[in-house]
């Protein structure tokens, strides 16, 4: 577990303690925009998630980690998640998603520890070529972070979310895998 943890961040396997943390971030319409969410999540739902959460990626495709902040050796807190989707094993490609839930917890730099955690974590133990991930055009704060760790803008898909104050286009992103040989 230690190739997960960098100063005092921490990604981990989201645990049968999390689903109350979990059903109050899900539900959050202010976060819906941002995960591309139209509907709430129930308990029922969200316990078979994390029922589920030790089934492999190749099963799953997918895989959540929690983001905790550990302020001693024996408290962490969840901040936030980070998750990997999408996860095609033939093209050896994976989306990513974080999201720091607070505000108080914006901007001390815990998304960018997370972040790199898991870009080390995707490019080392899971062996893929690339990572990708879609951020609204108006979401500064995203663009930013995940271009400080080299992710390029790809292209722009105009008009390609509907919110509550209108259209909005969407830029994908995408690492590719420095250390990987091209013929993999």
């Amino acid at each position: 577990m230690e190739k997960l943890k960098k100063n005092n961040i921490i990604l981990r396997p989201i645990e049968p303690e999390d689903l109350e943390i979990l059903y109050k971030w899900e539900n959050d319409p202010d976060i819906w925009n941002i995960s591309n969410t139209i509907t709430p999540f129930s308990k029922y739902i969200l316990k078979k998630y994390i029922e589920n959460s030790h089934l492999d990626i190749y099963e799953t495709k997918q895989f959540r980690f929690m983001i905790d902040f550990l302020s001693d050796e024996d408290n962490s807190i969840p901040i936030g998640t980070i998750d990997l989707f999408d996860f095609d094993p033939y093209h050896n490609r994976i989306g990513v998603g974080i999201l720091i839930k607070k505000n108080e917890n914006r901007k001390k730099g815990y998304a960018s520890i997370a972040l790199e955690l898991l870009i080390n974590y995707a490019f080392t133990i899971l062996k893929v070529h690339q990572l990708y991930c879609n951020i609204c055009i108006d979401n500064k704060i995203s663009l930013h972070l995940f271009k400080k760790f080299n992710f390029e803008v790809i292209g722009l898909k105009k008009d390609w979310n509907k919110t509550s104050t209108g259209w909005k286009g969407e830029y994908m992103l995408q690492l590719i895998n420095p250390n990987k040989d091209k013929s993999s």
